[in-house]
């Protein structure tokens, strides 16, 4: 996906849309593409910039990069800087949601609100060691990469989504998906919640078997900024921008316009 900002339109929701740019974080073995079926839910001229993250889709990672979330929270500030981005919201998906809290957490400059997707929480994810190992020995298998497609989405999907979904799994770089599950899902960033200031909303499908609604009730819910609204998708898996983007551009919407 192009992650270039694209010209702002005044639409029917008038100019506080107009004026704010979303920036969209994907999960793990994923990319930006993703968001593409966000994009076409959204007015008609609203600027969405979804990245591909180091090491995922066609990103290669910086020299020296460690894939920890503080690299990738200090790449996506670079990314801000560079796009010289004035107004906007964030919404990070999975992996992308930890990376999001910890910038959000930065308090930058220009940031107005915060939508989590099935976020990985600010501690350390639910995952038992013996699943661990399995996601580390399912690097680079098709056959794995067309299991966990069957397992994280719920709801239908074209047959184009899901090769989509396979291809993206396929291409991540090791170094990117060992790390991950090695320390970045393992990092316990709990401790920066309290700075964030900004209005955060939190969706989570109710049928998420990669970090169950009851997770985020406990991990997530109670560190995000008091009143923060939890929205549950009906019958939804983890991939809520594919499985369900009306239900993520109501909530980015309602957020904008709070």
């Amino acid at each position: 996906m192009d992650s270039r900002p694209r010209p702002r339109q005044v639409g029917s929701l008038g100019a506080a849309l107009a004026l704010l740019t979303y920036l969209a974080l994907h999960y793990w073995a994923g990319a930006g593409h993703e968001f593409n079926h966000l994009q076409s839910q959204l007015p008609a001229g609203t600027s969405l910039v979804a990245p591909d993250l180091p090491g995922f889709g066609a990103q290669a990672a910086p020299a020296g990069f460690d894939y920890s979330v503080g690299a990738y929270t200090d790449w996506v500030a670079s990314l801000v800087a560079a796009h010289n981005l004035e107004e906007y919201v964030l919404i990070g998906h999975s992996m992308g949601g930890k990376i999001a809290l910890a910038l959000a957490a930065r308090q930058p400059v220009g940031l107005r609100g915060l939508v989590l997707l099935s976020p990985s929480p600010p501690t350390p994810e639910p995952i038992s060691d013996e699943d661990r190992k399995a996601s580390l020995a399912a690097y680079g298998q098709r056959h794995e990469a067309e299991k966990t497609a069957t397992k994280i989405m719920i709801r239908p999907v074209s047959a184009a989504v899901r090769q989509e979904v396979i291809a993206d799994n396929l291409r991540t770089s090791q170094a990117a998906w060992d790390a991950w599950l090695e320390h970045g899902s393992k990092e316990d960033i709990s401790a920066l919640m309290p700075a964030i200031q900004v209005p955060c909303c939190l969706l989570v499908g109710d049928a998420d078997h990669a970090i169950p609604l009851a997770a985020q009730q406990q991990q997530t819910l109670p560190l995000l900024p008091a009143g923060s609204p939890l929205v549950v998708v009906p019958e939804a898996g983890h991939l809520l921008p594919l499985e369900a983007p009306d239900v993520v551009r109501d909530a980015i919407l309602k957020l904008a316009l709070a």
